[in-house]
C-alpha cells in the first residue's frame, strides 16, 4: 500500500480566484477532501469524479465535526494510504487550527505538506480598499482573534499593550464579541474617534463594508445588521476606504451570475464577468462529445473539393471538424478553392487561427437573415457543407435548399446533457443567492429546466434575471415558462455582457 499524505490548503477568504496554484493542484490530486464552511464550493469543481468529499463545518451556532473528530477522519485516511486535501478558509496557520491538524499528523509519524493560503485577515481589507499598512499612516499591523471572550480572567490578550502597541489592528472571528472589544481599547488608550472599519463576507458578492470610529461603529453595524463571518479592522488606514475602494465600482460587482455555458465554453463568459466584479458560478448544462457515427462526415470531407461553400456555425464545428480532418490524414489544402462563411466573428477567429481565409460572415445571425444575406452570392445548384451539431435548427439549410443549394447538414458533434452539480445549484437560488442566469443556447435553456425540474422552475428563478444570448434562445426561454429580462443586441458573448451590464444598469449594487 502507498504511503498516504495530507495537504493542508488554505483556500483563501471565498473568491475562487485567490487560490493558490499549489492548493489548486493539491485539491485536484486529492482522494479525498475534507473542507469547512466558509470554502467557495467552486473549488471542489477541482476534484476528481471520484474524489470522496466530507463536510467539516463549523459556524458559531455549531460543529458537524468536532475539531478531535476532524483530526480523527484526517489520521485515519493518511493511514489507509489516501492523499488527503484538508481545505480551510484562509491560511491554516492563522486561527485555522491547521497547527493542531498537523500536530496530531506528526504523532503518529504521517505525512503532511502545509500549503498557505490568502488569509481574510488581508484580503477582506484589500477588497474594501484599506491597506493594513501605509507609511503615511502606520507601519505594524497585528492580527487578532475575535473570539476570546476579553472580560475573562484568563484572557491572553494583553489589551494594554495592544491597544496602542500596533498601528492596525484586525480582529477575527470577533462579531459577538464587537461592542467588548471596542470597550478594552478605548479603556486602554485607544481613542474614540480612531478610524474603524467592519468588512463582512469579505471578497464574495455578498460583502458588505461599514465605516465608522470606535465611538460609533457599534452602533452602525447594529443598524446594518452585519454578522459573521467579518473582519474588524481600527486603524488610521481605514480613512483611504473612500479613496481606494475598487471592487464595489465595478459594474457587477455583489451580483451572482450563472454560466450555463458546456465547460469548455464556459471561461470566457465566466473571466469576463469575473473581470465586470461579479461571481461567474459554472454550471454547464450541456457537454460537447464526438458523434456516435463519423460515416456522414467522413464522407464530406473525402469529397470536400466538390463544395462551392461550407458553413461554420460555430467554434466547436470548427473545432470538431479540423480535428477529424487530420484523423482522416488531410489538411487544409483540401478546401483549396471552397469558399468560407463563419457565423460570428469567434467562429471567424477560429478558423483564421487555421489558415483560413474567411469570405462572408453575416451581420445577423439568425437562420432566416443568414440565408437573405448568402442568396447574392450563391448560385442554384451551389453544394453546400453545414458541419454542425445533431441538435442545430433544420431551418438555415432549409432557407438555402429553397434558394437553390444542395445541402449537407452533416453532424459533426454532439450537444448532451451538462454534469453540473444541481443540488449545490438548486440550494443558491432556493437561498436566494443567485442574481442571474445566463442562456447563450436553446440546448442551454432545455436542458437547464429539465435538470433543475419543470415544475420547480417558477420557485427557483423567483426574483432571478433571465439573460439570453439572441431572440431565439430567447423564445426558447419563453416556451418552457421563463420570463426573459435582458437578450443580446450582438449574439455574441460581448454582446451578452453588454446586455448583463445594461439590465443591472452598469453599476454595482
Amino acid at each position: 500500500m502507498s504511503r498516504g499524505i495530507a495537504y493542508l490548503v488554505g483556500a483563501g477568504p471565498g473568491d475562487p480566484g485567490l487560490l493558490t496554484i499549489r492548493g489548486q493542484q493539491c485539491i485536484a490530486e486529492a482522494d479525498v477532501v475534507i473542507f469547512d464552511r466558509l470554502v467557495n464550493l467552486r473549488l471542489l469543481s477541482h476534484t476528481g469524479p471520484n474524489t470522496e468529499l466530507i463536510y467539516a463545518g463549523k459556524s458559531p451556532d455549531g460543529h458537524t465535526l468536532t475539531q478531535d473528530q476532524i483530526n480523527e477522519v484526517l489520521v485515519a485516511r493518511v493511514r489507509e494510504g489516501k492523499t488527503v486535501a484538508r481545505v480551510k478558509g484562509g491560511d491554516p496557520f492563522i486561527f485555522g487550527r491547521g497547527g493542531e491538524e498537523a500536530e496530531a499528523l506528526a504523532e503518529n509519524d504521517l505525512d503532511f505538506e502545509i500549503v498557505p493560503g490568502v488569509t481574510s485577515a488581508i484580503a477582506a481589507p484589500a477588497y474594501a480598499g484599506i491597506p493594513l499598512t501605509h507609511r503615511d499612516f502606520t507601519t505594524s499591523v497585528a492580527i487578532i482573534t475575535g473570539n476570546e471572550d476579553p472580560t475573562k480572567d484568563e484572557s491572553t490578550i494583553a489589551w494594554d499593550k495592544l491597544s496602542t502597541g500596533a498601528g492596525t489592528l484586525v480582529f477575527l472571528m470577533g462579531m459577538a464579541n464587537l461592542p467588548k472589544i471596542v470597550e478594552r481599547l478605548k479603556r486602554h488608550g485607544r481613542p474614540g474617534d480612531t478610524p474603524s472599519s467592519v468588512i463582512r463576507w469579505g471578497t464574495w458578492p455578498e460583502q458588505v463594508t461599514v465605516v465608522g470610529m470606535l465611538d460609533d461603529i457599534v452602533e452602525k453595524v447594529q443598524a446594518a445588521g452585519l454578522k459573521n463571518p467579518a473582519v474588524i479592522v481600527v486603524g488610521e488606514v481605514c480613512k483611504l476606504r473612500d479613496r481606494l475602494k475598487w471592487i464595489e465600482r465595478r459594474p457587477l460587482f455583489g451580483r451572482r451570475i450563472l454560466v450555463t455555458r458546456s465547460r469548455e465554453q464556459a471561461s470566457v463568459l465566466s473571466n469576463t464577468i469575473a473581470r465586470l466584479g461579479g461571481e461567474a458560478l459554472e454550471f454547464p448544462t450541456i457537454a460537447i462529445e464526438e458523434p456516435l457515427d463519423w460515416t456522414p462526415l467522413d464522407r464530406a470531407i473525402q469529397e470536400i473539393g466538390a463544395y462551392n461553400w461550407v458553413v461554420f456555425t460555430s467554434v466547436n464545428g470548427v473545432r470538431y471538424f479540423f480535428a477529424r480532418l487530420r484523423a482522416l490524414g488531410r489538411d487544409v489544402r483540401g478546401l483549396a478553392g471552397v469558399r468560407i462563411c463563419a457565423i460570428g466573428p469567434v467562429t471567424k477567429a477560429a478558423l483564421e487561427e487555421r489558415g483560413l481565409l474567411v469570405e462572408y460572415v453575416p451581420v445577423e445571425f439568425q437562420a432566416a437573415e443568414i440565408a437573405r444575406g448568402m442568396q447574392a452570392i450563391i448560385e442554384p445548384g451551389d453544394r453546400i457543407l453545414l458541419p454542425r451539431a445533431d441538435i442545430a435548427p433544420k431551418m438555415l439549410a432549409e432557407a438555402l435548399e429553397r434558394m437553390g443549394a444542395r445541402v449537407d447538414d452533416v453532424t459533426t458533434y454532439r450537444t448532451v446533457p451538462g454534469t453540473g452539480d444541481v443540488e449545490a445549484v438548486r440550494e443558491m437560488f432556493e437561498t436566494g443567492r443567485m442574481d442571474m442566469v445566463t442562456f447563450t443556447s436553446s440546448s442551454t435553456v432545455r436542458n437547464f429546466v429539465s435538470t433543475l425540474g419543470a415544475d420547480r422552475i417558477d420557485g427557483l428563478l423567483k426574483g432571478v434575471a433571465v439573460a439570453c444570448i439572441g431572440p431565439v434562445t430567447a423564445d426558447t426561454a419563453v416556451e418552457y415558462g421563463l420570463k426573459v429580462d435582458a437578450v443580446a443586441d450582438e449574439h455574441t458573448i460581448d454582446g451578452l455582457v453588454a446586455a448583463i451590464r445594461g439590465y443591472f444598469g452598469g453599476s454595482g449594487s
